[in-house]
């Protein structure tokens, strides 16, 4: 029998994009989102995992970037497997628990990185708008979890079935 030679079956792996946002929300329910300079919707703070790095160190990474903000991130909320969609290949999300924040807080941000041009609290009615449909449903099941606990398996935003 002929076995592979392992660095060959090693390249033949499938590769992955990731993800790492964290969800802030204040004491009413409201989530931080953040204004990307390069897309046209909203987004959460967070961004690409780079080769080598944790997700949950880009998690505390991006806010700092983004947000001037140098906190740890809280437990895992969410994993959302996102399909191909044509214009990304597949990749995995991650959604860390940031905690709250006030308004006064988000009001006193210096946003210093050219990629975010803006910060704002908002209503889940409002996510559902500024944001990615998908982006908003693992949004949206973040917040349940954030308040409920345990952790959410998700489908392009939907809950995982089993």
């Amino acid at each position: 029998m002929d076995l592979l030679p392992f660095d060959e079956y090693v390249r033949s792996l499938d590769r992955k994009r990731m993800s790492a946002g964290v969800l802030f929300r204040d004491a009413a329910g409201r989530v931080l989102l953040v204004e990307p300079s390069y897309k046209p919707h909203w987004d959460i703070p967070g961004g690409a995992v780079d080769a080598g790095e944790p997700p949950w160190k880009t998690a505390v990474r991006e806010v700092r970037e983004e947000l001037g903000l140098d906190r740890p991130v809280g437990r895992l909320l969410v994993i959302d497997y996102q399909p191909d969609d044509g214009r990304y290949p597949e990749g995995i999300a991650f959604v860390f628990d940031g905690g709250l924040i006030s308004e006064q807080e988000v009001t006193d941000l210096v946003l210093t990185d050219p990629e975010i041009v803006a910060a704002r609290l908002a209503s889940l009615e409002d996510v559902a708008e500024k944001l990615k449909p998908s982006l908003a449903r693992r949004v949206a099941v973040a917040l349940d979890v954030a308040r409920t606990g345990g952790l959410a398996l998700c489908e392009n935003g939907e809950r995982a079935t089993g």
